[in-house]
Formats: C-alpha cells, structure tokens, sequence
C-alpha cells in the first residue's frame, strides 16, 4: 500500500475528532495555534517511547506477572502520557495571551492529545502496513482506533482540562481538582489499556464503552459549566 496513503488512514482518527471539537468551539481559536500544539502533541511521542523504554529496562528484573502488567500499563504508560500531553500545553500556552477563556485549557489539552493520538495511530498502521496489510485492513485499524484509542487520548485529556479550569476559580480546592483530575484521567487511560490487553471475555469490551460513554459525559458537562464561566481575563 502506498506510504502516503498509510499516512492519511493514520492521520484521519485525529483529524475528524479534531475538527469534530473545533467545530464545538464557541470563540474560535488561532488556527495556527491549534497547528502548532497538534504537533508539538504528536512530537510528545518520541519522549514517552524513550521514558518508557526506560521504564521497561529498568524493570527488566521483575518476573512477568499480572502486578507488572499493571505497574506499566497505568506508571509507565498511562501517567507518562497524559503528563507529556498536558506538558505541552503548560509550556506552549498557558502564559500566553492566546489561553483566555475557561474552556481554552481542556481544548488546547485535546488538540495536544489528538496530536499524540496521530503519531501513535501512524506508527500502528505504517509499520505493518508496508509489510503485510491489505487496504481493508488499514482501513478497519483507522476506523477501529478512531471510535477507541484516539478517542480516548482526546476524552481523557479533556477531561483533565475541565478539572484545572476548574480549579482556576476555586483557589482553595485548586490542588485537590488538579489531583481529580490527573487522578481520573491516569486511571481511566490506564483501566482502558488493562482492560483491552489484559481482561479475557465480554468484559473486555464492556469496559471500554463504559470508558468512554462516561469521559464523553463528563466532558460534555464540563464544557458547558465552563462556557457559563466569566473569561480568565476578566478574573486576573
């Protein structure tokens, strides 16, 4: 199959659920701002492979068991991710003037995390696609890590994003929504990997719907306490 046209199947997840967000986006923002963060989040890869093959040598000595399998899918995987992620919208946009309503942080936060969510969906399809996938598997895997893995980076992240918005008005609960919503966000990411790799019969996909369903909701619902929300200009 053509390299470019793995490329696209693999860039696709992102770009629908990107599109799908920005279209949801009340005040727009600088679409060379949306660029630049999708990039440095699919960029956010490299890192968190070189962290976790780190992680992974370093415990090298641990027999394989169930406890290890958890260890690494929610420390080494889950918690690398979603700070990496989350890392690049704390440096890229926080203190500039571009973050300057409520609902900027978990946008820009899934904007990273589709991005993220790209590079690892190109790295699934290219490498075995140029080797042995036919076109009807390509597009299964990108229709498949559309509806899951891609989603999932977005939900998780913006989950999180509701959270630290949220704690930007309560000063005195800040540190405790900020735990929540790292906390919820690692877990979930973390539960969802456990479930699809590890867990054996129908609960294996209950899971992860039940995943899901609930991060759309409670993104759904925090987005819209958010747009309530005065302008974090207004409020510094």
């Amino acid at each position: 199959m053509n390299y470019l046209l793995l490329i696209f199947f693999g860039l696709a997840p992102s770009i629908i659920w990107l599109l799908y967000f920005l279209r949801k986006d009340v005040h727009p923002e600088d679409n060379r701002q949306v660029v630049k963060i999708f990039i440095y989040g699919s960029l956010a890869v490299f890192p968190a492979a070189l962290i976790q093959f780190g992680i992974f040598d370093t415990l090298s000595f641990w027999e394989p068991s169930i406890w290890k399998t958890t260890f690494v899918l929610f420390l080494g995987v889950a918690l690398v991710e979603e700070v990496l992620k989350y890392w690049v919208v704390k440096d890229k946009i926080l203190k500039s003037s571009h973050f300057d309503e409520p609902t900027d942080l978990p946008l820009y936060l899934i904007i990273s995390s589709l991005g993220f969510a790209a590079s690892e969906n190109i790295l699934a399809i290219v490498g075995p696609g140029l080797l042995t996938l036919s076109p009807a598997r390509t597009i299964a895997i990108s229709l498949f890590r559309f509806v899951s893995a891609t989603f999932l980076h977005a939900l998780a992240s913006g989950t999180l994003g509701i959270f630290l918005a949220l704690a930007l008005y309560q000063p005195k609960m800040k540190i405790r929504l900020a735990l929540i919503g790292f906390t919820l966000a690692i877990f979930l990411h973390g539960l969802y990997n456990f479930s699809i790799m590890v867990i054996e019969g129908n609960v294996r996909f209950l899971i992860p719907v039940l995943i899901l369903t609930n991060l759309a909701l409670v993104l759904s619902l925090g987005f819209r306490k958010l747009r309530e929300m005065k302008g974090i200009c207004e409020i510094q």
